[in-house]
């Protein structure tokens, strides 16, 4: 091809070039400044919307982690289709494409779709609620939030978790802080030559001296084992929820003591042992 012919066709190449870019532009711009709003404004609607939600005392804030996931990715969705109108796309054709292209996605993360679907199953069943201390077999811990994907524990230890949804609603899940009273059940050991009914009228004075403990149900104490170097006693009450720890302390402590003071005795395990001494042989074995 002569050098003529392609410096010509080079000028007409650049020239339409110019000319679709000088009418795409604008709207280039105007997209990308639409698409950058609408990020800045989903990110504030959903903090809005957050803080709100702490404000307002009727609002479970177990559901603000999720309402603020969905407002934030509907403006989103919005301002996404927004933009491609803006560019001249057939929105009608992209969203049908969108719809082929989520089933196809959906079947490729059924682990991520289980999570949401776990998600709104405990958001709608309310198996605990954000502040509850709860076990659900491999995870532990004080709910922090309930999210669209995963949810937010922190252990008594201080160590923050991120479990998806689906491994609290395929698990067994134990709530500690949903029933407003708790029994508290302290053993004590105390030696056989000790009196029993001694020490079960020391428990019980103890238990009825404590504030936190109900008077209705009343505590009971009982032998409950028959070890093999004590007598164990039980001592059975009810606390509210939030004294639980505090009581099972206390009791532990102020029982010894009080077992002491009595009279009785905390034995430890101990075994006896008994040797025989047995007189040789008259006549031992020749070798």
């Amino acid at each position: 091809m002569p050098p003529q012919d392609t410096l010509a066709e080079a000028t007409t190449f650049l020239e339409a070039l110019i000319a679709w870019a000088a009418q795409a532009l604008p709207n280039l711009l105007a997209a990308l400044a639409l698409m950058l709003f609408g990020l800045w404004f989903a990110g504030w609607a959903a903090r809005t919307v957050g803080r709100i939600a702490d404000r307002e005392r009727r609002f479970d804030p177990t559901l603000k982690g999720v309402l603020t996931s969905l407002v934030r990715y509907t403006i989103v969705v919005i301002f996404f289709i927004a933009v491609l109108g803006q560019l001249g796309i057939q929105t009608t054709s992209i969203l049908a494409a969108l719809g082929a292209a989520g089933l196809a996605i959906g079947l490729a993360l059924q682990g991520t779709l289980s999570n949401i679907a776990a998600g709104m199953m405990l958001l709608w069943l309310r198996p605990f609620r954000t502040g509850d201390y709860i076990d659900a077999g491999d995870v532990a811990g004080t709910v922090k939030e309930v999210g669209l994907f995963a949810s937010e524990l922190h252990s008594w230890d201080g160590v923050y978790q991120f479990v998806p949804n689906s491994q609290l609603w395929n698990k067994q899940l134990i709530n500690y802080s949903r029933l407003p009273t708790r029994m508290v059940q302290v053993k004590y050991g105390i030696a056989y030559d000790d009196d029993i009914e001694t020490g079960k009228a020391t428990l019980l004075a103890l238990a009825e001296a404590d504030a936190r403990i109900h008077a209705d149900p009343a505590p009971i104490v009982f032998v409950s084992t028959l070890g093999d170097s004590a007598v164990e006693l039980s001592l059975r009450a009810w606390v509210q929820n939030t004294d639980y720890w505090p009581t099972v302390r206390a009791l532990n402590e102020e029982g010894k003591r009080a077992l002491e003071n009595a009279g009785l005795s905390i034995p430890f395990p101990q075994r006896d042992i008994h040797i025989y001494n047995s007189a040789p042989p008259e006549n031992p074995p020749s070798a």
